[in-house]
């Protein structure tokens, strides 16, 4: 990406950053310290380039289409969504669920492991719109996917699926 900076003698401490074509355009305040400069310009750079992520990302209806059938086949039918949509912010956890705004929020880093991995945690998510816990319910519904201990167990591996009970001790 091509950047330009605009240093100007009026603005005292605003900065702005916004893309123009595939440049990116920071304004800036005169006389900013050289390593300040530097290290906003490199924070706005990453913003727009996890904005472009993010759109990229969830481009395809994968995600819905498979809300559709999982909620078809486990749930009859019954539940509602407003969004579910991959995210870049989330690194620490792989999903996350709002139910009182019905909204399904999944960390990018799903995207780099097997499809019943991701399939998996679309199914643990949207069991939370019906159980907003980990409940043995909870548990009971997302066994009913083939697949959820082998998941459970790569998601553990690789550290992003924390040991918990469900129902029964591990």
């Amino acid at each position: 990406m091509e950047i330009n900076v605009i240093r100007s003698p009026d603005r005292k401490k605003t900065i702005q950053a916004k893309m123009v074509g595939e440049t990116l355009m920071v304004y800036l305040p005169l006389g900013m310290h050289r390593e300040e400069e530097r290290k906003i310009i490199e924070r706005m750079k990453n913003k727009i380039e996890k904005k472009k992520q993010k759109k990229q990302i969830n481009k395809d209806d994968y995600l819905i289409k498979k809300f559709i059938e999982f909620n078809i086949n486990y749930f009859q039918g019954k539940l509602k969504v407003n969004s579910i949509e991959f995210v870049t912010n989330q690194t620490k956890v792989r999903g996350s669920c709002t139910p009182n705004k019905c909204t399904i929020r999944l960390s990018h880093k799903l995207l780099e492991m097997p499809k019943w991995v991701l399939d998996y945690v679309i199914m643990h998510e949207m069991t939370h719109l019906e159980y907003p816990n980990h409940s043995k319910d909870f548990w009971t519904k997302v066994g009913e996917y083939k697949y959820t201990e082998r998941a459970r167990g790569f998601l553990m591996a690789k550290g992003m699926e924390e040991r918990e009970s469900n129902g029964d001790e591990l």
